[in-house]
């Protein structure tokens, strides 16, 4: 799988908005290594912005 597939499947499944074919190209994959990694990546990106945003905000 290519980098960048990994990533769009795994924003689609923040936010559970996934076209059928898409899902299916997913569940071909070798082994889900990918995904978790990405997934956790993506999550503690997230989390790290929502920290950085609300610690800016709460300066004010």
């Amino acid at each position: 799988m290519r980098l960048w597939q990994v990533i769009k499947a795994v924003l689609a499944a923040f936010i559970g908005v996934q076209s059928e074919k898409n899902r299916q190209l997913d569940f071909q994959a070798q082994t889900p290594l990918p995904y978790i990694i990405t997934g956790i990546i993506l999550v503690v990106l997230f989390v790290l912005c929502l920290v950085l945003i609300v610690n800016y905000l709460v300066a004010f």
